[in-house]
């Protein structure tokens, strides 16, 4: 059974940055896709960025583009480094795992077999 666990999230000011983990139990990492997702109150679900381990494959929402970097030690965790950090950034950030690089877009929520529970990630001065 996989099981997901996000953590680094907490209270930074603008312009600060955070690293995020997410460690992945019940599933090898090196051949799969890995998505951060994050929810602000009030708002849907967004897919923030993606990581496909088999062969590096990564793709970022344009808000993030420039500031935001995913990795993955290809072993249980994968990582969300977010720098330049702003309010506009404030959200539950969630890892999501695919194990069947299904041939649907990263964006659809439906794609994915096992979410973490969150990690509140939290921009104010």
């Amino acid at each position: 059974q996989v099981h997901i666990v996000e953590s680094g999230g907490g209270l930074v000011q603008p312009g600060g940055s955070l690293r995020l983990s997410c460690e992945v139990s019940g599933f090898p990492l090196d051949h799969c896709v890995v998505a951060w997702f994050r929810q602000a109150p009030g708002k849907e679900r967004e897919g923030v960025s993606l990581i496909r381990t088999n062969d590096g494959k990564i793709f970022y929402a344009d808000s993030v583009k420039g500031r935001f970097t995913i990795s993955s030690d290809k072993a249980k965790t994968a990582y969300l480094q977010m720098n330049n950090l702003n309010a506009e950034d404030t959200a539950v950030y969630y890892c999501a795992l695919d194990v069947a690089d299904r041939d649907e877009s990263w964006l659809d929520l439906g794609r994915y077999d096992a979410w973490g529970q969150g990690t509140q990630v939290t921009v104010s001065s």
